[in-house]
């Protein structure tokens, strides 16, 4: 692809639907765990850390690899930036307040445990859709404007890179192509290998379906 490209930014939109949705879904999920049920707490609560470890990677790469060259090519826009900056020092806080949470739950199921860690996702989640929301509307159009496709790719080629276990990786695959338009379905999966596109039509959407309905039933 040219360097002069303009970069598709619409797949972080894409992208950030699975935390919107999923953050939005966890609180209720995890309070329909009934008391003392440990193994659905594991279960939800292994949903959840999988989740924040995909955001903490994903804010990690907008990191390194993209408020340096923004701060560098729109540097009228360092107060934005640097705000963005601190939405995720805030999320990152937020975050490991959910990590400390999750184990001690997923171990006991207590509704102590169950309650506290309920209200740290729907704090998180406050925080997030505000992060999310402002990048949308502030930072994507600095990037088409003044990033090129090349430095664009290198965040989603490191995010596609951030989860080892070849299972969870298709059902996040499976999570961001949940909402997705038919169009937007097929352009994305352009975008990924051609073997993990085979493995997706062969097994990977039956297996998310079977997830998907494990994971939302009420209790």
């Amino acid at each position: 692809m040219s360097t002069t490209a303009v970069p598709d930014t619409h797949e972080m939109v894409i992208v950030h639907r699975v935390f919107r949705r999923e953050f939005g879904l966890l609180p209720d999920l995890i309070g329909h765990v009934t008391v003392g049920d440990t193994e659905r707490a594991a279960l939800v609560g292994e949903h959840l850390t999988d989740l924040v470890a995909s955001l903490h990677h994903h804010h990690e790469g907008e990191d390194d690899l993209l408020w340096p060259p923004l701060l560098e090519k729109a540097s009228l826009e360092a107060d934005l930036i640097h705000r963005m900056e601190g939405q995720h020092a805030a999320l990152s806080i937020a975050l490991d307040q959910i990590d400390k949470l999750a184990p001690a739950w997923a171990a006991t199921a207590n509704q102590a445990d169950r309650d506290a860690l309920a209200t740290a996702v729907r704090q998180a989640a406050v925080i997030l859709e505000e992060h999310m929301g402002e990048e949308e509307q502030e930072i994507l159009p600095l990037v088409r404007q003044y990033l090129t496709a090349e430095q664009w790719n290198r965040l989603g080629e490191r995010g596609a890179k951030s989860i080892d276990d070849k299972r969870k990786r298709l059902l996040f695959l499976g999570m961001i192509l949940e909402e997705c338009s038919p169009e937007e379905e097929r352009d994305f999966l352009k975008r990924i290998p051609a073997p993990v596109r085979v493995l997706w039509k062969v097994v990977g959407r039956r297996t998310y379906d079977g997830y998907v309905r494990l994971i939302r039933r009420s209790s």
